[in-house]
């Protein structure tokens, strides 16, 4: 799932007009406009930050705020640096993006959103447990999830490989405009499948790399068997059979991947797909999106839909963004008003479309927005990306850890390494024991 830009930041300074205020819940009357400054993420999606830049624009003109965006990519942990810098300095930025598990590791500097959080559900509905187990800490809100960024890596078919390979017709089993049929769509199938399209020439293609990519993936399969490395009350859970069950599995799936899978980066189930070489790949709709550019032919066979159920259920990685408001900002009133704008549903809606519904709302009543049903080619393609059913669990890698553990457990990719571990002949319980310990480790930190 790459993501790249042209400029590691690019600021856009917007004045709020001479239009009058028009009263907001947060902004409390006309002497509460002044400056704001606020540290987007940079879309890698063509003009994607445009519709941002507009929304930003819209509330800065009503409210009478001079706003100064920065969009700041993720490339070289640009974005990532950002926050530790000003986290450390208290100056900065009022508003910035944040991935994953941040909101928790700057709980003590974040302005509690519950508030926010409240109104935002009554209208656009709950969040799902993944965003809820990230965001909120404490029994209080951090941050608001943000719908730039915010995806499931969920699986992308090749509809001809799957049906002339494998006997499966993804598009019948997660039918455009209808709840799936997928009761048969198990780890059991997946593996299945997989063998099939291997034999086929036309493998599968999932990283077990040190990647995000690939310990998303990992990561969902593992909660599918109800294994975890650390448990929520920090009890190192390692050598557990479901844990011994997840290795085993995988040891079995990576005989059917390409031979260099533990070797790739976010970028290569990308190209591996747009070059016509795989069946299936776990993304967002970026290869999709890619392909419908540059290899038209690959993209009008791409199906994106639900992951395979495990033995505990059917998770699929979700990687939500957060917007939070530092405590040493010295406008909280106007930075909560941008933040209750950017996350209302004709806004979300703006953003999704603007992304060519790669972005992805966390509240339950936005998963059915036209952009997925009217995607194309094929029709359809991205229907069942945002989950409209509430088909599957999302989940993130690492959880239900405390938050301090479970970062370092996906940043390190601790499930991937343990997988080419044992693929590569390590006995299991040398395995197991290596993970403990690295674990332990973390504890320790």
């Amino acid at each position: 799932m790459p993501k790249s830009s042209n400029l590691l930041r690019r600021r856009v300074v917007i004045a709020g007009s001479a239009l009058g205020l028009v009263a907001a819940p947060f902004v409390r009357g006309a002497h509460a406009a002044g400056k704001l400054s606020v540290g987007f993420w940079d879309h890698w999606v063509p003009n994607a930050n445009d519709a941002t830049q507009a929304l930003v624009k819209e509330w800065a003109e009503k409210e009478k705020v001079e706003v100064a965006v920065d969009f700041i990519t993720t490339q070289a942990n640009k974005l990532l640096l950002t926050g530790a810098a000003e986290a450390q300095a208290k100056a900065g930025h009022d508003i910035l993006a944040h991935t994953s598990f941040l909101p928790a590791r700057y709980a003590e500097q974040l302005v509690p959103v519950s508030d926010l959080m409240a109104e935002l559900i009554k209208t656009n509905g709950a969040v799902n447990g993944t965003v809820e187990y990230l965001g909120k800490v404490g029994g209080k809100w951090l941050a608001i999830p943000a719908t730039a960024g915010s995806q499931i890596k969920g699986p992308c078919s090749r509809i001809d490989y799957m049906k002339q390979l494998a006997g499966i017709d993804v598009q019948a089993m997660y039918p455009a405009g209808a709840p799936p049929k997928a009761d048969d769509w198990t780890l059991d199938t997946f593996l299945k499948a997989a063998e099939a399209c291997h034999k086929g020439g036309k493998p599968f293609g999932i990283g077990v790399g040190n990647t995000g990519d690939s310990t998303d993936t990992i990561g969902a399969i593992f909660h599918s068997f109800g294994a975890m490395l650390v448990n929520e009350k920090g009890d190192i859970t390692v050598k557990t059979d479901a844990v011994r069950q997840t290795l085993d599995y995988y040891k079995r799936l990576m005989k059917f991947l390409p031979g260099d899978v533990s070797a790739w980066d976010d970028a290569s189930n990308n190209k591996f797909l747009i070059s016509g070489q795989g069946s299936l790949i776990m993304n967002p709709p970026s290869a999709w999106a890619v392909a419908k550019r540059d290899a038209p032919q690959v993209a009008e066979q791409c199906w994106t839909h639900g992951f395979p159920a495990g033995p505990k259920g059917r998770y699929a990685p979700f990687v939500p963004f957060f917007w939070g408001i530092w405590n040493f900002s010295k406008n909280i009133p106007a930075a909560k008003s941008l933040l209750m704008h950017l996350s209302q549903p004709a806004s979300i809606e703006k953003m999704v479309a603007a992304s060519g519904g790669y972005d992805l709302p966390s509240f339950e009543k936005l998963t059915t927005l036209k952009v997925w049903a009217e995607a194309e080619p094929p029709k359809g393609t991205l229907y069942h990306y945002p989950n409209p059913y509430n088909h599957q669990i999302l989940s993130v890698a690492g959880a239900p850890a405390p938050h301090k553990i479970a970062e370092q457990i996906t940043t390190a990719s601790i499930q991937c390494q343990m997988a080419v571990r044992y693929f590569n002949g390590e006995p299991m319980e040398k395995t197991l024991a290596w993970a403990a310990n690295e674990v332990e480790g973390y504890m320790r930190n």
